[in-house]
Order: C-alpha cells, then sequence, then structure tokens
C-alpha cells in the first residue's frame, strides 16, 4: 500500500526542519553526517516563485569538490521539489560543514549514473530498494562549483 502524497510531502517537510534546526544549534557537530554520508543544505531557486528555497539531503559521492545528491523522494512516484527547482535553475548553492558555496547542478547522463550507481547504493542501499519501488528513474545529480 502506498502512503498518500500529502503524508509524504509533510513527513519530508518536517524531517527537513527538525533536521536543520538540529544542524544549526548544535553549530554543525550533530547530525552533519548520515547512514555514512556527509549531510548538506541544497539551496535553491523555486521554478514558480522565484523564491530562496533550502532542502537537507545526503551525498552519496563527493569526489574532490564534487557532490552528488540523489533525487529518490523515498521512491515516490514523483520527483521532489527540489530536483524540479534545479532543473530550472541549476545556479545552487550547497552548505557542507558550516561552509555555503556556488554550485552548477545537472543531471548525470544515463551513462554516468550507471558508473556511479554501485558506489551509490553501497554507500547508502536504501537507494536500490527506492529505486525498485518506483517506475520514475530517479536521477542522480552531479553539482560542480562554480
Amino acid at each position: 500500500m502506498k502512503v498518500p502524497e500529502t503524508i509524504v510531502d509533510l513527513g519530508g517537510k518536517v524531517m527537513n526542519r527538525g533536521h536543520k534546526m538540529i544542524l544549526t544549534l548544535s553549530g554543525g557537530r550533530v547530525l552533519n553526517r548520515a547512514f555514512g554520508m556527509t549531510v548538506v543544505e541544497l539551496h535553491t531557486t523555486g521554478r514558480k516563485s522565484g523564491q530562496p528555497r533550502a532542502t537537507m539531503l545526503t551525498a552519496p559521492i563527493r569526489d574532490g569538490d564534487r557532490v552528488v545528491l540523489v533525487a529518490s523522494k523515498g521512491g515516490n512516484d514523483r520527483h521532489p521539489d527540489w530536483y524540479l527547482n534545479l532543473s530550472a535553475n541549476p545556479g545552487v548553492e550547497l552548505t557542507i560543514d558550516g561552509d555555503r558555496r556556488p554550485y552548477t547542478a545537472r543531471t548525470a547522463t544515463a551513462e554516468e549514473k550507471a558508473e556511479m550507481w554501485a558506489t551509490i547504493t553501497s554507500t547508502y542501499k536504501g537507494y536500490a530498494g527506492y529505486q525498485a519501488s518506483t517506475e520514475r528513474d530517479i536521477p542522480v545529480v552531479i553539482c560542480d562549483p562554480r
């Protein structure tokens, strides 16, 4: 049985706000890693509103300054809003360990995703389950510094 989309969206927002609050109150010392991955705060521009948006995510791959994100939305059939926002406006910022920097985000090609998928799923096995639970091809996002 699928969880209703409104419940998924609300749960995600509550979890995101709670995580951000704990990270902020602890000066970045608590919850800066999750499931063996670096926690990042992604700053995008709303595709419809033009307003700044922020969300807490994990990065299964950090290769030098390059950061890789997975637009899984827990295996939901819809893309997360943050992914739709960066698809429309690829100039993003990432805050990692309290340091906010500009990046350019892009969806990995099918070949790039195939090359990274084993590393992504070995870092966090949940991503494989998310992909199996949806017909949507879960995008992998590559963020390179500007």
